[in-house]
């Protein structure tokens, strides 16, 4: 079951991670697209019986090449990556788990508009089951249909930074390699270093 959490944990901060970016950046009023995107953010997650186990995170959207104060802009094609270490990609194939799918909830903090933070919810983790091959295994969340995307307001001319959030949620299924499915919530928290992580998109928006 560790194992299948530690593929649901990585797929779901990936995720949260880009879905995050893509609401805090994206602007509805742009006259051209960017893409934003975070560098890799760690996560410390709650693995069953192995317990806390780092995932690492990466996201990215589309949002507008700048934004005038006081316009609204929403992310588009929110996407991103889990990855989980070697380690427990050989645990997660020890307890019989090859895939996984779900949803992932990302907050994302934003400077310079409002709101200040929101989250992205219903990041999709599509169905991913392939036979184990030692190493890391990446998983992948994108925006879809039932994504709900903030809309965020430009503040005072400058620009506005969107980072991902501290904490990712995700309700996910493991899969077996018998074909049934395990439900599984995992929880997820930014891990803690010196000096802290920087889970900001690159780069900032601008703000006319």
């Amino acid at each position: 079951m560790s194992r299948r959490l530690g593929k649901l944990s990585a797929g779901v901060a990936t995720t949260g991670i880009v879905m995050g970016a893509v609401a805090v950046l994206t602007a509805g009023t742009a006259l051209a697209a960017t893409t934003y995107a975070t560098g890799t953010v760690a996560y410390m997650c709650n693995f069953p019986a192995i317990g806390q186990q780092q995932l690492d995170v990466k996201a990215q959207f589309d949002g507008p090449a700048s934004v005038a104060s006081g316009g609204t802009f929403t992310p588009s094609n929110i996407s991103g990556t889990a990855t989980i270490s070697a380690t427990i990609n050989a645990l997660l194939n020890s307890a019989n788990y090859d895939g996984v799918r779900g949803k992932v909830n990302m907050p994302v903090t934003v400077t310079n508009a409002t709101p200040a933070s929101a989250t992205v919810t219903n990041l999709d983790v599509p169905t991913q089951i392939n036979p184990y091959v030692p190493g890391t295994r990446t998983f992948n969340i994108v925006q879809a249909t039932g994504t709900g995307v903030p809309t965020f307001t430009a503040g005072t001319p400058g620009s506005a930074t969107a980072s991902l959030g501290t904490a990712i949620s995700a309700p996910l299924e493991f899969h077996k390699k018998d074909g049934s499915w395990t439900a599984w919530s995992f929880n997820c928290t930014v891990k803690n270093t010196n000096p802290a992580q920087n889970r900001a998109f690159s780069p900032a928006v601008p703000i006319t």
